[in-house]
């Protein structure tokens, strides 16, 4: 191979190259649009609809159908709390507006501030899933020994395909900075608030 058949060899790679590179920085810009639209087929990281109240109470419900909602809920191991929901799964009629409420205690001698990312399963469900009123809306501050109750109010949209039967709403709670890490990680740039 002689010198001007290295150079075109040379030339070919580097255009190579160059062109992955803007591959791989378009697709990285492309992340979070991609990592929305998969949150939202999916039901991951809490991609359910938010509403006002009401809003909600203008939804038409439909008493001929019960579709049961379960209540799961998860503390992540760097948290010192205890964490539940009151009730493990309810029947509730799409369109009506339903309130129940978790129960977080802080096991620390110190004040812990937490903050629960949510998910839905299956995922067709997180669209037709709205809350109005959520303590994953805001982080919440326990003083050493302090329990509470947290609400939670949501609205089953009546549009819900006839298929999903049981509907899933789990809550992981993270310690505050930790949280705020990960969804940062996740979102790029962004409040906490955006993926809840």
């Amino acid at each position: 191979m002689d010198m001007q058949d290295r150079a075109v060899a040379n030339s070919r790679v580097v255009k190579r190259l160059g062109f992955a590179a803007v591959l791989m920085f378009g697709f990285g810009f492309a992340m979070v649009p991609l990592y929305d639209v998969f949150c939202e087929v999916t039901g991951l990281n809490g991609k359910t609809g938010r509403m006002g109240l009401e809003e909600a109470l203008t939804q038409v419900v439909d008493e001929d159908r019960l579709v049961t909602v379960e209540f799961l809920g998860v503390v992540h191991s760097e948290l010192p709390w205890d964490f539940k929901p009151m009730v493990k799964k309810i029947k509730v009629h799409p369109g009506e507006v339903t309130e129940v409420n978790y129960y977080a205690s802080n096991k620390a001698a110190n004040p812990v501030t937490g903050q629960a990312v949510p998910s839905v399963a299956p995922g067709k469900a997180a669209k037709y899933f709205s809350k109005t009123e959520c303590f994953c809306f805001t982080r919440q501050l326990l003083e050493p020994g302090e329990g509470k109750e947290m609400p939670l109010r949501f609205v089953v949209d009546p549009g819900l395909p006839e298929s999903v039967k049981t509907v899933s709403l789990s809550y992981t709670f993270y310690q505050a900075e930790a949280a705020a890490e990960g969804a940062e990680a996740k979102k790029g740039s962004g409040s906490l608030d955006s993926i809840l």
